[in-house]
């Protein structure tokens, strides 16, 4: 006897789904809604029971094909950006989608342009691969005009790497960051490197061709002295499992890095604040009391804050937020680019070198994207005065 259809939840998805006459449907997030639809599901005929496909059952089989069929990583990009088209579009049908759907939602919150083009990249990859498959006979956004990636303009030269250093409160952030800026890794690798990946007799890490970017070619990382030295230290405290870890002993993700980064920034803002003597005006902090909890969480039981308290909480959090305006946000992908410009400018290679040492591909990559020798106008000229002789 034919098992009786049910809903159940994914929680990677945070959706209901069910499966009837062998096609599944997300039901979205909501569990009263979701057997709402699931009932009227069950009431159409059956011969009407497998409907023209909505977005929610082509995003699913395209993240499931992506799980299987590239990296980890790649199917969390696509399914974070996916599920909140979902979200906002949870009926959608294929033949109902318009370009306009995709561009209105990307814009939505004041995002930025590269990540209104990361979200209608997902959509439409998602759409191009379903229309490959077959699953669709013609993609409804395929002219769906996506924006050009803004660069990323940030250079940090060696002295202000090293005064960024002078913030940092943990040496072993501090040793990610200064494996980051001497080597020139991706983050994704210095945030994977173990030590199977470790090859000390020739000084490098080597990504076999299977976890490496594109899984062409192996990924080789030269390092410097200073890297080889704290990757053979690291090596003996973590002979399994990630190298670089945070001061609870954990590995180092994207989250926890990017924390790191925001309160660094908040630590050289405030300092910025001081030496300018910029102060927040009391009536910004008054105002600010008014959004505040008056109360808060004692032994179990509410106690009224006193207002000595809620002005020095509305206080910092105006002074965090004001600090932000007064320092950079860096990354570990400027760390990157940082190298690169600093290879060209300071240790005179050739681009070609410098591209394969990154593990490019393409070097035309290099000019694109991550050399900044722009910013170093005396540099330029010098080497212009170079070929006029």
């Amino acid at each position: 006897m034919a098992r009786r259809p049910s809903p159940w939840f994914r929680k990677d998805r945070n959706a209901w789904f069910v499966t009837i006459s062998g096609e599944r449907h997300n039901l979205g997030p909501d569990k009263a809604e979701a057997f709402e639809l699931f009932y009227q599901l069950m009431r159409q005929p059956t011969s009407k029971k497998v409907s023209p496909r909505s977005f929610a059952s082509v995003a699913d089989a395209f993240l499931e094909w992506t799980l299987r069929n590239r990296a980890e990583e790649t199917y969390h990009w696509y399914r974070v950006r996916i599920q909140s088209f979902l979200d906002a579009n949870r009926d959608m049908r294929i033949d109902s989608l318009r370009p306009y759907h995709v561009e209105q939602w990307a814009a939505v919150d004041g995002h930025s342009i590269n990540t209104r083009r990361n979200r209608m990249r997902a959509v439409k990859r998602c759409l191009r691969w379903a229309c490959s498959q077959g699953y669709i006979e013609t993609n409804p956004i395929a002219h769906l005009s996506v924006p050009s990636a803004e660069g990323r303009e940030v250079y940090i030269c060696p002295t202000e790497f090293e005064t960024l250093l002078s913030f940092v409160r943990t040496e072993r952030f501090a040793e990610l960051l200064k494996a980051t800026y001497q080597t020139g890794c991706r983050p994704q690798e210095i945030l994977r490197v173990e030590a199977r990946h470790v090859d000390l007799a020739n000084s490098r890490w080597v990504f076999p061709k299977s976890e490496s970017k594109g899984k062409r070619t192996p990924r080789i990382i030269y390092l410097s002295e200073y890297v080889l030295e704290l990757t053979s230290r690291l090596v003996d405290q973590h002979p399994t499992g990630k190298l670089f870890r945070n001061n609870s002993g954990g590995p180092w993700t994207t989250s926890s890095v990017g924390c790191q980064f925001t309160n660094l920034q908040c630590r050289m803002g405030k300092q910025r604040m001081r030496e300018l003597s910029v102060r927040i005006p009391e009536a910004a902090i008054a105002k600010r009391i008014k959004t505040l909890r008056p109360c808060r969480v004692s032994g179990g039981r509410e106690v009224a804050k006193t207002p000595a308290v809620l002005r020095e909480e509305a206080k910092q959090k105006l002074t965090a937020l004001e600090a932000k305006n007064h320092a950079p946000r860096y990354s570990l992908y400027a760390f990157r680019h940082s190298w690169a410009t600093n290879a060209l400018q300071t240790s005179g290679l050739d681009g070609l070198t410098v591209a394969v040492l990154m593990g490019h591909k393409d070097p035309s990559t290099l000019a694109r994207t991550y050399q900044h020798l722009s910013h170093n106008p005396a540099h330029l000229l010098q080497q212009a005065r170079r070929i006029a002789v």
